[in-house]
């Protein structure tokens, strides 16, 4: 690897703006032919998508679930533990890592989006773009419909509410909703109680 690239490495290490033109060394890293067949095998042929799931990711654990279709930028830079559930067009943005724990469910039309481009138009010549990591941590729950932007960390037992927007770090063992995405309680031992009269829902 040239010089070159590693300085561009580095800056997209530190989250500073890069454009498409400086970044396309990285294009052989992305699996978009591996995604098209992944999406079009069938449900029943576990075999063949659990083959196509370790090519495309850069690590997957056991027992994941990855409904079709799901798209991925990359690819390569999603990292994914055990007992993972991904339901229908799941999205990842993953021009760095996506890193999800173990035991985590994702609801259907999520977007995981590690990438942003700057305010001002004259800055987004060659798609110019800033990129940070995301980190989902074990048994987190995420709704239908929402965002997770870049550099967001959402901890351990999380609940995300279905439309929210998450712009920020997310606690553990808290509910959060909304846009802007916002913490609006604790998950505590009153939600083991299966027989409640009024489940909430998120």
């Amino acid at each position: 690897m040239t010089d070159r690239h590693d300085e561009v490495l580095e800056r997209i290490r530190r989250g500073l703006l890069y454009t498409e033109s400086e970044a396309s060394f990285q294009n052989p890293r992305r699996r978009a032919d591996l995604i098209f067949d992944y999406n079009r095998t069938r449900p029943s042929d576990t075999e063949r998508r659990r083959a196509l799931l370790e090519a495309i990711l850069g690590s997957v654990g056991a027992r994941t679930v990855l409904l079709s279709p799901f798209h991925a930028g990359f690819g390569s830079n999603v990292h994914i533990g055990d007992d993972f559930f991904g339901n229908v067009n799941l999205t990842f943005v993953d021009d760095v890592e996506i890193r999800i724990g173990n035991g985590v469910m994702i609801a259907p039309s999520v977007t995981l989006t590690t990438t942003g481009h700057p305010v001002h138009p004259d800055l987004r010549v060659d798609f110019r773009r800033f990129s940070e990591p995301i980190v989902i941590e074990d048994k987190v729950w995420i709704g239908s419909n929402v965002v997770v932007l870049p550099g967001v960390t959402i901890g351990y037992g999380a609940v995300i509410g279905a439309g929210s927007v998450v712009t920020r770090d997310i606690p553990p063992m808290t509910v959060a909703v909304g846009t802007p995405c916002r913490v609006v309680r604790r998950v505590t031992d009153n939600d083991l109680n299966p027989g409640r009269a009024e489940i909430d829902r998120y």
